[in-house]
């Protein structure tokens, strides 16, 4: 279905039933729908908004007062002049979102004398991207001629140069994860004269957690917090707001349906066989499940310039996340990866320094290592090897606990410097002290990633009894709780086999 946006005066517009549609289209994708009384020419406005929405402009050249909307589709779907909706089917569409290109550096990408550093950079980075197919393809742009010709070879280049990864740190390891570089290790690895049990086998034990006969109702990799753990997934969610609170962090509250330009301008695939991501089916628009509020915290910044004033910007957010990742390693079964999890994530903006960024990002590990240390959490801090890093991250710090189960060190956290790889995608900027507009840098962190930290504490703080001890950083949000006990009132479930 295409819509159609008919020019009005700002006189029409005040009555018009598509009123609410127009303001969203303004307010959404940060442009001014046109108000004009009387002829018009001001075509450029009709294209450029046609090139960003993605919709088919219809301008009228006169105005007309008394029209009964402004907006209508084409074919059977057109809303009769009347006002008659009885035969109407459905005019709530979902508009797709065409992001302008984004800003590369092309004087970087495409001085030779930086060929050598990037290509090597490419290699480091697991060899995605190809600078010499960017520098080539830029020059064939040049030459030119033809509008058809240029418009194709002008999407090769975009699409070309968006591989080409963010910059390395200096002191980030090279090559795979066996090279990351351990910061420092912080607490000491519990003891325990008992045999360990998982927390699957605690939760199971207690009628907390249902992990098993699951797929009927909601499909491999999900689970069921219940009583005792559904409250603790609260009260760390409430301790690590109110941490982050007390930091200058503002929480946002963000949607978890995402344009796929906006994962893609983070730096994340929406498509082929190796994407983390959930697509919607293309009925309900081209739309996606977001992986993590990195994304929709980056979205919000669309388009925007940043006031200077207000850098760094701390933000924050408690959200869903959805990854369609899978993994057949052991120990990364149960809860430890999952396709839907609770998170509370960090999200930064800063001036576009390295050094600046670099600051906000080892603030946030800072805060990382307090919120995991009152936790009384055994981890340790790694320096990431490039192959680590994806395709936004400039540096990127883990933080792994111990799980004593399965005797591993497992990631809780991650943070990273995205410098200003997703902004210039994303089109988001400031104006520095002399006035000239400059891409801010991004840093985001995770703060408390849920079944991996109840994972690592009830494992840690497992008694002997199969009870499970209560950290007391959470014991206040616990209603005073200090153990997790079975319920007097559970009921075990007994699962009939059907024949066949």
């Amino acid at each position: 279905m295409i819509l159609q946006l008919k020019m009005i005066c700002g006189r029409c517009l005040l009555k018009c039933r598509a009123l609410k549609t127009c303001l969203n289209l303004q307010r959404n994708y940060m442009m001014k729908i046109p108000r004009i009384h009387g002829k018009i020419d001001q075509l450029n406005s009709v294209a450029s908004l046609n090139r960003k929405v993605g919709i088919t402009l219809n301008p009228s050249l006169t105005c007309q007062p008394h029209m009964n909307y402004c907006m209508s589709t084409t074919g059977e779907n057109r809303i009769p002049s009347n006002g008659d909706r009885s035969n109407e089917t459905d005019y709530s569409i979902v508009i797709p979102l065409d992001l302008p290109e984004p800003t590369f550096d092309w004087l970087k990408l495409c001085d030779p004398r930086n060929t050598q550093q990037i290509e090597e950079n490419i290699k480091n980075r697991k060899g995605v991207g190809d600078i010499y197919k960017v520098i080539q393809l830029w020059k064939d742009l040049q030459e030119i001629k033809t509008v058809e010709l240029r418009k194709e070879v002008r999407q090769q280049v975009y699409r070309e140069a968006s591989q080409i990864p963010n910059e390395s740190h200096p002191e980030s390891p090279i090559g795979d994860e066996s090279n990351a570089n351990v910061l420092e290790t912080v607490g000491e690895k519990k003891e325990f004269d008992f045999a360990v049990k998982s927390v699957v086998e605690l939760g199971e034990h207690l009628d907390i957690l249902r992990t098993s006969n699951v797929t009927l109702s909601s499909g491999p990799r999900t689970y069921y917090f219940k009583g005792a753990l559904a409250r603790l997934e609260q009260a760390l969610v409430r301790y690590t707001v109110e941490k982050l609170l007390a930091r200058g962090f503002q929480l946002i509250s963000v949607p978890d349906l995402i344009h796929p330009s906006i994962i893609e301008g983070c730096g994340f695939s929406t498509t082929g066989e190796r994407t983390q991501v959930y697509r919607l089916n293309p009925e309900h628009g081209d739309i996606c499940l977001a992986g993590t509020a990195e994304m929709a915290l980056a979205g919000l910044h669309m388009n925007k310039t940043v006031e200077l004033k207000k850098l760094p910007m701390r933000l924050m957010a408690v959200s869903r996340c959805y990854r369609a990742e899978t993994s057949s390693a052991t120990e990364e079964r149960d809860i430890y990866r999952v396709h839907q999890f609770t998170k509370v994530e960090m999200f930064g903006l800063t001036e576009g320094d390295k050094e600046k960024s670099g600051a906000l990002l080892r603030e946030f590990k800072s805060i990382q290592k307090t919120l995991f240390s009152e936790l009384g959490l055994h981890f340790r801090v790694l320096d990431m090897p490039t192959h680590e890093l994806g395709a936004p991250a400039y540096r990127k710090f883990d933080i792994e606990t111990w799980m004593p189960h399965k005797q591993f060190w497992g990631e809780i956290s991650s943070s990273s410097n995205c410098t200003d790889f997703q902004t210039r995608r994303l089109h988001t900027t400031y104006k520095n002290p002399e006035g000239k507009l400059k891409h801010v840098h991004t840093v985001n962190g995770t703060a408390c990633a849920i079944p991996r930290m109840i994972m690592a504490l009830v494992e840690t703080n497992q008694n002997k009894d199969g009870t499970i001890n209560i950290p007391e950083a959470l014991q206040t949000y616990m209603g005073g709780d200090k153990t997790i006990t079975k319920s007097p009132i559970a009921t075990p479930l007994n699962w009939l086999k059907l024949k066949e």
